[in-house]
């Protein structure tokens, strides 16, 4: 039998209050005014605490980056384990995650954060790795374990998996997407997502069929 888990104490529900206060002000000014121009200081000062407090949760701006991104995508990582059923029908697992995936990284939030880190990494290159570890790489990391299941069940050929994980996501950003961060399209419908995913799935499981016995 479960043991029920014990109540937080008022202190500790009003820290977790303030923490998600902080990221939710941090993280529209990363978004509003980008990643060079958003400073603690700033931070501090629309929160209308002291910068000391704000240093207590966050030391370094760098920090504060990782838990916004980390914030922004813990749902997200819940709902791919839920969707990647290592013992369902392959080729519907995948759609599902292609739809899923696409849909994620269209969104207006998504598309937005990605044009921020594109044009500031090259500057700020810890902001670039704090993203790719958070956004991409562990959505890589999730589905490589995925697809290296799906070669032990002989429903793939075997190959590496984290090159296989790179392929399936890249086949599915190469429309909408791209259309998107590039500014061609002002929003990606259904028709279009599905219709990018159903054409990288096609490619993905041609290049990843089992070898002819």
């Amino acid at each position: 039998m479960t043991e029920p888990i014990p109540p937080i104490s008022r202190r500790e529900a009003r820290r977790r209050d303030r923490r998600k206060t902080i990221l939710k002000v941090a993280s529209r000014s990363f978004m509003e005014k980008g990643y060079a121009a958003t400073t603690m200081s700033g931070i501090a000062a629309a929160l209308g605490g002291s910068k000391g407090t704000l240093w207590s949760y966050f030391p370094s701006k760098e920090e504060l980056f990782a838990a916004v991104l980390d914030d922004a995508t813990t749902a997200y990582r819940s709902r791919l384990a839920e969707i990647l059923d290592p013992d369902g029908d392959l080729a519907g697992t995948l759609r599902t995650l292609g739809v899923n995936l696409l849909t994620k990284i269209t969104s207006p939030e998504s598309v937005a954060l990605y044009r921020l880190v594109a044009s500031e990494a090259g500057r700020f290159p810890e902001m670039g790795a704090i993203f790719y570890q958070h956004a991409p790489g562990n959505t890589r990391r999730l589905v490589a374990e995925f697809l290296e299941r799906a070669m032990d069940r002989g429903l793939l050929r075997r190959a590496d998996p984290e090159l296989a994980a790179r392929t399936f996501t890249m086949l599915m950003l190469t429309g909408c997407h791209q259309s998107l961060v590039w500014g061609q399209i002002e929003r990606a419908t259904a028709e279009q997502i599905e219709a990018d995913v159903d054409n990288g799935l096609d490619c993905f499981l041609r290049a990843y069929a089992p070898e002819p016995r």
